[in-house]
């Protein structure tokens, strides 16, 4: 199976590079290229791609508008990528429905793994990022009274509990099933459920709110 890309960078020197290295992997194919947040929608709209590589400040519409667009349009899953790894524009990103979040510093074997990470469904954010979640959540969660139980839990079974806190550490549906004891399509299903009993769009989303619940 190829996984057909988007490619969206206002910086054209930028988006070659980015476009070179995609085409580089015999399983990645080059979709499109979008100069602007404006042409990436429409591109994403008119070539539905597996994922859109989307880079977050690009004139007529930022990155994280247009990621919004795309994820409600059900076109394709968004990969960002941008040379900040300042929170607003983290949690901007996963709110409007990214799978993923990597810098631009990223070498090119981490990002081709993201591109097939997000293509396959899962949930990819840099580790550098990661840690600014965690600490971000840990510094600003309000404490809760003893015993009460957070509003958006109340919905889900204690078994798909336990995977929302599986996706709050990053896990994979093969690492859920081995860490739950469960048969693997029995961890994607549990994961289906807690995305649509949740409301949310993708698993980095679902990330989010563990952590945010201090799951």
């Amino acid at each position: 199976m190829v996984i057909r890309v988007v490619v969206a960078e206002d910086q054209s020197a930028v988006r070659a590079g980015l476009v070179l290295i995609l085409g580089s992997a015999p399983d990645i194919e080059v979709a499109g290229e979008a100069a602007d947040g404006e042409e990436a929608v429409r591109l994403a709209e008119e070539l539905r791609p597996d994922v859109v590589l989307m880079d977050v400040q690009m004139p007529r519409l930022d990155g994280v508008s247009a990621t919004r667009r795309v994820v409600a349009g059900g076109w394709a899953d968004v990969l960002v990528l941008t040379t900040f790894d300042l929170d607003e524009y983290v949690f901007g990103a996963l709110r409007a429905g990214a799978s993923g979040f990597l810098l631009k510093d990223t070498d090119a074997p981490a990002l081709l793994a993201g591109v097939r990470t997000v293509a396959a469904g899962e949930g990819m954010i840099a580790p550098a990022v990661t840690r600014r979640l965690i600490a971000a959540f840990a510094a600003g969660r309000a404490p809760r009274p003893a015993g009460a139980e957070p509003p958006e839990l109340a919905a889900l079974t204690r078994r798909e509990r336990e995977v929302l806190g599986c996706l709050g550490e990053g896990l994979s549906n093969a690492q859920i099933a081995a860490r739950l004891k469960m048969a693997e399509a029995t961890a994607k299903t549990h994961v289906s459920r807690v995305l649509g009993k949740l409301e949310l769009r993708s698993r980095a989303q679902a990330a989010l709110l563990a952590k945010e619940l201090g799951l």
